[in-house]
């Protein structure tokens, strides 16, 4: 298993070797950190090995990994991560920012942020010959799951409520997954997930839940780091990262992710990290704003279904992504979503909600003065505007239907001048 040595405990702080657990922490249900052997990693490379590579995805940084190569050439399973990082200008002139950069996990081949926890935890499954992978998803984890799973012919069941969009639920479908759609909420089928499991010794995917998704999800910092940190000048501000959170997985993956470079001594810097929630689904950033590490439930109700989550169940390292950083949470109202998905489709970026809420934090942050002008910021889109076209019909003007005739052409741009 390469360079994985065991796990962590997150809360107590409690150390195992890799075949003592599987999931959580049994002494407190803690979220479990992955070990790595950094001596080892730091005695057989060097940052240059790694920048290098030709492998322009998340397995060109395979030593930082705790899986071994999981095979799959010439499928999605090899084709996830090393997502595109934009500049696009005239959004950073609009905001008053002298740099902006939007990385866009749409990009990836189930067009969401979602297929990279989902390859990790594929590539796990297929090490211990785990049979069947189960996973609960308002979609895109659903999805990434499906799609990773059908590259290698790996069997995976999938619990969705019944209100995910039909576009994410196609997904799996087309896939070829066995979904069951439940007539819960997200939360609700999470547990559903974990009984079946347990039950059925399914080896179970889930968010928050299995240690090695956030293992996945830290390979965005680590690109991160290559695409954008490596280029910085000497002496820059540290760079700003917006995140959308719903369970608090992906930033605290990316969390993660940018402590083992610092670990390695790769990272001069730690960048300052943002976390973005729905007001209607704000559970982490509650937290944050009351000083705690206690994630209360909440009743979640936003147009942003992939960060809709009642319990976030990796809420107490979500804090700390943003607090051990001196970076801050920021909640902003579903309508500012909608604006925020227009503003980026104005310069080619259709965003799915989630992903737009990271970029309405960003506006909401510079209001409120947590950022500056001068600062370096960077803003991941979680996901593709397909996966949710519903929303992204609310956030533009309905197209107009006329006549086929010049006549009624005329007569329209007459109207609209």
């Amino acid at each position: 298993m390469g360079n994985f040595v065991g796990y962590r405990c997150s809360l107590c702080g409690t150390e195992y070797q890799p075949d003592q657990v599987t999931y959580t922490c049994p002494k407190d249900g803690g979220n479990l950190d992955v070990w790595l052997d950094y001596t080892e990693i730091k005695n057989r490379f060097q940052v240059n090995d790694i920048t290098s590579r030709r492998d322009y995805s998340i397995w060109r940084y395979l030593p930082l990994l705790p899986v071994e190569d999981p095979g799959g050439e010439g499928t999605p399973l090899r084709m996830v991560g090393w997502t595109p990082v934009y500049t696009p200008q005239r959004l950073a002139k609009e905001l008053g920012i002298k740099t902006l950069w939007v990385k866009d996990e749409g990009r990836n081949p189930t067009a969401s942020f979602k297929d990279r926890a989902s390859a990790v935890v594929v590539a796990r499954a297929r090490q211990i010959k785990a049979e069947v992978v189960v996973t609960a998803s308002t979609g895109n984890a659903g999805a990434a799951l499906a799609g990773m799973a059908a590259a290698i012919g790996q069997k995976a069941v999938i619990f969705a409520p019944k209100t995910a969009p039909p576009a994410k639920v196609a997904q799996l479908l087309v896939f070829g997954a066995q979904v069951i759609l439940v007539d819960g909420n997200y939360d609700q089928a999470f547990d559903l997930t974990i009984q079946a499991s347990q039950e059925f010794g399914w080896y179970c995917r889930n968010t928050g839940y299995n240690p090695f998704t956030a293992e996945g999800k830290k390979t965005a910092a680590l690109e991160i780091w290559e695409q954008v940190i490596l280029n910085m000048r000497a002496g820059s501000r540290p760079l700003c990262v917006f995140v959308s959170v719903g369970d608090g997985n992906i930033i605290s993956g990316i969390h993660k992710g940018f402590k083992d470079l610092a670990t390695l001594g790769w990272l001069e810097q730690m960048p300052r990290i943002f976390g973005v929630q729905s007001e209607g689904s704000a559970a982490v950033a509650n937290a944050y704003f009351k000083g705690t590490e206690v994630i209360e439930p909440v009743s979640a109700q936003t147009i942003a279904d992939s960060i809709s989550v009642d319990l976030p169940r990796d809420g107490v390292r979500a804090v700390r992504a943003a607090r051990q950083t001196n970076g801050a949470y920021i909640t902003v109202p579903d309508s500012e979503i909608l604006k925020a998905i227009a503003d980026l489709g104005r310069v080619g970026i259709f965003a799915e909600p989630a992903g737009a809420t990271a970029y309405a934090g960003l506006k909401k942050a510079l209001q409120q003065g947590l950022v500056t002008p001068d600062d370096p910021i960077l803003v991941l889109n979680t996901g593709s505007g397909l996966k949710d076209i519903r929303a992204a019909m609310q956030a533009v003007k309905e197209a107009p239907v006329i006549e086929p005739s010049l006549s009624a052409l005329k007569a329209h741009l007459s109207q609209t001048a």
